[in-house]
């Protein structure tokens, strides 16, 4: 069953093209796998192609971004990039969609009613659900009878015991649907089952933290395959430091600002935009950028990167109070899977608790692996997220068998 994954956000697209037949263990690679960047540069659209048979690296306008959709799908079945026939040879488009709210607890097949939902939760994730929404209708201009699929980044945090996921403000606010939701879960519960995998565990014995550090950042504390407790909340603004969103900050620091004559609207830049990484360092949202950085003695740099690591170990211990105990701890994302130090500072907080990293192992580019040593009570493991592939197992779930 060849099943295409678009995973839309409001810059960017990353999409794959799979062959999948349900017995695969393993993330196994894409036959076309693509991105799209709408950010390089004012009405340009940057694509980078990639398929066993050639590669593609090209510029277009970018006015209608259906348009880019349309010539994006096109190289699937032409050119040096053509890994199909003909459009009807795709039987399946799978959707990440952040928000599903309190209306999806599991991927659904997309129906006119999905759609509505998606676009009535745009509210609260602005940045996304549009963007998700709008590559729904892109599809359904260019193969209008294939079957589409959208999976939930909320999804696996669906069922967080109500302690957590409920705010200490007004009862109303539960009323209303504020809530934690949490998000990351598609990478998340990948990461938990891998993880499993590699230590030759069943899932259902683990405790586990999951650190999915990328431009955007969140834990997820999982109990026997559960999530039970996560640092995104209501929106992915809460919790960890990330590349430019401030994470968890003073709720009055917020009211502070407004009475300075902060509308809603330069908040919400200034939270999402100029924070995090981005904000302290004055120099980049991007990991690598900060550390060249503090190689050449960036005092700001170092700052940002010592708050990074402190909220890290902060929220990780948050995380280990609600399990009660850890079997793994485990990186995920860009940072998570390419930044040693980070993965190694984080570490050092928890050596009290019998875990023991394996610096060679560390500094080795490890993929999919337990670096921790031989004797260490707690596991310490790198997976290689693979969401594209999970969402394309969820088509196949959802499609295939029938």
């Amino acid at each position: 069953m060849k099943i295409l994954v678009l995973n839309a956000g409001s810059s960017s697209q990353k999409s794959a093209l799979y062959a999948l037949d349900g017995t695969a263990a393993e993330a196994s690679e894409p036959l076309w796998e693509a991105s799209v960047d709408w950010s390089h540069q004012a009405d340009v659209a940057e694509l980078k192609i990639k398929t066993a048979a050639g590669n593609l690296h090209e510029e277009i306008p970018a006015t209608d971004r259906s348009q880019v959709m349309i010539h994006l799908l096109e190289t699937l079945w032409q050119g040096k990039t053509q890994v199909i026939q003909q459009p009807s040879d795709i039987q399946a488009v799978g959707h990440r969609v952040v928000h599903g709210g309190q209306d999806y607890s599991a991927s659904v097949v997309i129906t006119p009613d999905v759609k509505q939902t998606i676009a009535r939760l745009a509210d609260l994730a602005p940045a996304h659900n549009p963007a998700n929404l709008e590559g729904i209708e892109a599809i359904e201009k260019i193969l209008p009878d294939v079957p589409q699929v959208a999976v939930f980044d909320t999804a696996f945090h669906a069922q967080l015991p109500t302690a957590a996921s409920t705010y200490p403000g007004p009862y109303d606010w539960l009323e209303q649907g504020i809530r934690r939701y949490g998000f990351h879960g598609i990478s998340h519960q990948y990461c938990a089952q891998r993880t499993a995998h590699i230590l030759g565990r069943d899932l259902s014995t683990l405790k586990l933290i999951t650190c999915h550090l990328g431009n955007g950042c969140s834990l997820a504390a999982i109990d026997r395959g559960r999530s039970v407790d996560t640092t995104m909340g209501f929106t992915p603004l809460d919790g960890l430091m990330m590349g430019s969103r401030s994470g968890a900050v003073d709720p009055g620091i917020l009211i502070y600002l407004l009475r300075q004559g902060h509308t809603a609207d330069r908040l919400d830049k200034l939270l999402n935009k100029e924070s995090g990484l981005k904000g302290v360092s004055g120099i980049s949202g991007d990991m690598r950028q900060i550390t060249h950085a503090i190689a050449e003695g960036n005092d700001r740099a170092q700052l940002a990167f010592d708050v990074y690591v402190h909220r890290l170990r902060f929220n990780i211990g948050g995380m280990l109070a609600t399990l009660g105990g850890l079997d793994a701890l485990v990186f995920t994302a860009g940072v998570g899977e390419n930044q040693a130090t980070v993965r190694e500072l984080t570490c050092q907080a928890f050596e009290f608790l019998g875990l023991k990293l394996d610096h060679e192992k560390n500094r080795q580019s490890p993929v999919d692996q337990d670096i921790a040593t031989p004797d260490s009570i707690v596991r310490v493991v790198v997976v290689h997220t693979q969401e594209d592939w999970a969402i394309a197992q969820e088509c196949w779930r959802l499609l295939g068998a029938s």
